[in-house]
Protein backbone atom coordinates (compact mmCIF):
# COMPACT_ATOMS: atom_id res chain seq x y z
CA UNK A 1 0.00 0.00 0.00
CA UNK A 2 1.12 3.37 -0.95
CA UNK A 3 2.20 5.77 1.57
CA UNK A 4 0.26 9.43 2.02
CA UNK A 5 1.52 12.53 2.60
CA UNK A 6 2.70 13.72 -0.71
CA UNK A 7 6.71 13.45 -2.10
CA UNK A 8 8.94 11.72 0.29
CA UNK A 9 12.43 12.11 -1.34
CA UNK A 10 14.70 15.20 -2.38
CA UNK A 11 14.11 18.11 -1.24
CA UNK A 12 13.06 18.66 2.56
CA UNK A 13 12.32 21.78 4.14
CA UNK A 14 15.77 22.05 5.54
CA UNK A 15 17.01 21.51 1.57
CA UNK A 16 15.28 24.64 0.61
CA UNK A 17 16.57 26.69 3.06
CA UNK A 18 20.30 25.84 2.71
CA UNK A 19 19.27 26.52 -1.17
CA UNK A 20 17.91 29.76 -0.57
CA UNK A 21 20.85 30.71 1.68
CA UNK A 22 23.15 29.39 -1.30
CA UNK A 23 20.84 31.83 -3.34
CA UNK A 24 21.68 34.90 -1.26
CA UNK A 25 25.19 34.24 -1.06
CA UNK A 26 25.61 33.98 -5.03
CA UNK A 27 23.59 37.48 -5.59
CA UNK A 28 25.77 38.89 -3.04
CA UNK A 29 29.44 37.59 -4.56
CA UNK A 30 27.08 38.54 -8.13
CA UNK A 31 26.70 41.87 -6.58
CA UNK A 32 30.43 42.35 -5.38
CA UNK A 33 31.74 41.15 -8.59
CA UNK A 34 29.48 43.52 -10.53
CA UNK A 35 30.73 46.81 -8.64
CA UNK A 36 34.11 45.54 -8.95
CA UNK A 37 33.91 45.49 -12.59
CA UNK A 38 32.42 48.83 -12.56
CA UNK A 39 35.21 50.34 -10.94
CA UNK A 40 37.55 49.17 -13.16
CA UNK A 41 39.43 51.22 -16.14
CA UNK A 42 40.77 49.74 -18.94
CA UNK A 43 42.68 51.17 -21.64
CA UNK A 44 42.80 50.06 -25.60
CA UNK A 45 44.97 51.31 -28.66
CA UNK A 46 44.62 51.62 -32.22
CA UNK A 47 46.55 52.20 -35.05
CA UNK A 48 49.89 51.75 -32.92
CA UNK A 49 48.87 53.91 -30.17
CA UNK A 50 47.39 56.74 -32.81
CA UNK A 51 43.99 56.26 -31.03
CA UNK A 52 44.25 55.54 -26.92
CA UNK A 53 40.69 55.11 -25.64
CA UNK A 54 40.06 54.61 -21.53
CA UNK A 55 36.76 52.92 -20.68
CA UNK A 56 35.12 51.95 -17.21
CA UNK A 57 33.98 48.76 -16.05
CA UNK A 58 30.16 50.34 -16.62
CA UNK A 59 31.04 51.08 -20.73
CA UNK A 60 31.97 55.32 -19.92
CA UNK A 61 34.45 56.53 -21.87
CA UNK A 62 36.95 58.72 -19.45
CA UNK A 63 39.51 59.09 -21.77
CA UNK A 64 40.37 59.59 -25.65
CA UNK A 65 44.04 60.76 -26.23
CA UNK A 66 45.20 60.92 -30.29
CA UNK A 67 48.46 61.43 -31.38
CA UNK A 68 48.87 64.49 -33.45
CA UNK A 69 50.53 62.63 -35.96
CA UNK A 70 47.66 60.75 -37.02
CA UNK A 71 45.26 63.75 -37.14
CA UNK A 72 45.51 64.39 -41.47
CA UNK A 73 42.99 66.98 -42.58
CA UNK A 74 42.77 65.19 -45.84
CA UNK A 75 42.06 61.85 -44.86
CA UNK A 76 39.46 62.66 -41.42
CA UNK A 77 37.89 58.92 -43.02
CA UNK A 78 41.19 57.40 -41.59
CA UNK A 79 41.14 58.69 -38.03
CA UNK A 80 37.49 58.07 -37.60
CA UNK A 81 38.17 54.30 -38.36
CA UNK A 82 40.70 54.54 -35.61
CA UNK A 83 38.50 56.15 -32.60
CA UNK A 84 35.76 53.83 -33.58
CA UNK A 85 37.94 50.63 -33.72
CA UNK A 86 39.64 51.78 -30.50
CA UNK A 87 35.86 52.26 -29.02
CA UNK A 88 34.67 49.01 -30.08
CA UNK A 89 37.87 47.34 -28.10
CA UNK A 90 37.48 49.10 -25.45
CA UNK A 91 33.79 47.49 -25.13
CA UNK A 92 34.78 44.40 -26.03
CA UNK A 93 37.61 44.30 -23.58
CA UNK A 94 34.79 45.38 -20.93
CA UNK A 95 32.31 43.29 -21.64
CA UNK A 96 35.59 39.65 -21.98
CA UNK A 97 36.30 40.84 -18.24
CA UNK A 98 32.50 41.08 -16.73
CA UNK A 99 31.99 37.01 -18.48
CA UNK A 100 35.44 36.20 -17.11
CA UNK A 101 34.45 37.21 -13.66
CA UNK A 102 30.68 36.42 -13.79
CA UNK A 103 31.49 33.13 -15.60
CA UNK A 104 33.48 31.77 -12.57
CA UNK A 105 30.89 32.67 -10.54
CA UNK A 106 28.54 30.05 -12.57
CA UNK A 107 30.93 27.51 -12.53
CA UNK A 108 31.05 27.29 -8.80
CA UNK A 109 27.40 26.77 -8.82
CA UNK A 110 26.90 24.72 -12.11
CA UNK A 111 24.36 27.34 -13.75
CA UNK A 112 24.53 29.49 -16.54
CA UNK A 113 24.75 33.16 -16.74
Amino acid sequence: MAKRGGFQGGMGMGNMGNLMKQAQKMQKQMEENQKLLEEQEYTVTSGGKAVEITITGKKEITKVKIDPEAVDPDDVEMLEDLIMAAVNEAIKKVEDASNEVMGKLAGKTGFPF
